[in-house]
């Protein structure tokens, strides 16, 4: 009877120790499988300045690319801190009081920006001197656009930010219709004989942009021939004067008003660019002067709604 009984006390502690056992191996695998679910969460985007560790679909994102931002609105996707000292017409919502300001596009307020507590940063060229400063902070993502490269390097961006914040479908649409509106924008500019000269007006003063330069995708992606292929690559572009203008004689002339862009109250560039001298090209001849809008162009280039509606306003050419 006793080696009975303490045989049942033994198959009891037995069942005990097993169920205990079988706890701790719960445990342990739920822990590992927290583990895992929190480092499938968790993406590495590669950039030029390095890598960043990006949970996905940040709740707190900061931006200081404003054709970041225009993607970012055009996919739903909510923002929490912008640099409002100078925003797009078409993006004004984000001047508002829900919007933290983080200062402006050159002069980060990287105080403001601590106290949010960013989970993303995403910055561009303006910014990239600052890049250090800002990945002290949080996951900062460089989202400059290529311009030796330009329609790769904005799809690549685009493709970026869709597996970030799981758009990989929309992204993926918009990215066609684009194609289309290029495709479309190509093929007639490649049907006619017409040379084409980019300039940037500031303040009187005239630059000229040509192929792989900041704006000359008009060339590289577009399809337009080049007045001159000679126009020296610069973020500020090669500076002109208006003699150059009629020398090179462009069939087509885009400018860009960089005034109109960050002054309120400036004097239109149409005012500088159409003198004597400009007068007697074969674009002012022809009425194919053609201002394109200096938000998209200058402030925000790179985004989803704004290359579309860049493209809109070179087809004006036509």
């Amino acid at each position: 009877m006793k080696k009975w009984t303490l045989f049942i006390m033994l198959l009891a502690m037995a069942a005990v120790f097993a169920a205990c056992g079988s706890k701790e191996e719960s445990k342990s695998g739920a822990k590992e499988q927290n583990d895992t679910n929190k480092q499938a969460e968790e993406i590495t985007i590669k950039h030029e300045y390095g890598e960043a560790k990006v949970k996905k679909n940040p709740g707190k994102v900061v931006v200081f690319d404003f054709g970041v931002l225009d993607t970012l609105d055009e996919l739903g996707i909510k923002v929490t801190g912008v640099p409002q000292a100078t925003i797009p017409a078409y993006l004004e919502k984000y001047a508002g009081d829900e919007y933290t300001n983080v200062g402006s596009l050159k002069e980060p307020d990287f105080e403001a920006i601590n106290e949010l507590k960013p989970d993303v940063i995403f910055i561009s060229g303006r910014q990239a001197e600052l890049y250090d400063q800002f990945a002290e902070i949080a996951p900062t993502v460089y989202m400059g656009v290529d311009t030796n490269q330009y329609l790769e390097s904005f799809e690549k961006n685009m493709n970026t930010i869709g597996e970030i914040f799981g758009k990989e479908d929309q992204v993926k649409a918009e990215l066609e219709e684009v194609d289309n509106q290029i495709a479309g924008v190509k093929e007639k500019a490649e049907s006619i004989d017409k040379k084409a000269l980019i300039v940037l007006a500031n303040e009187g003063k005239v630059s000229a942009y040509g192929p792989k330069s900041r704006f000359g995708w008009i060339h590289d992606v577009l399809g337009f021939k080049a007045a001159d292929e000679n126009i020296e690559v610069s973020p500020h572009g090669q500076g002109i004067s208006f003699e150059y203008i009629l020398e090179t004689n462009p069939d087509i002339l885009f400018v860009i008003d960089r005034n109109a862009a960050i002054e309120e109250d400036s004097e239109p560039a149409k005012e500088t660019i159409e003198n004597d001298l400009v007068k007697k090209t074969k674009a002012y001849e022809d009425g194919k002067i053609i201002y394109l809008d200096a938000d998209y162009w200058y402030l925000s280039g790179g985004g989803l709604q704004s290359i579309k509606a860049m493209i809109k306003g070179v087809e004006e050419a036509y």
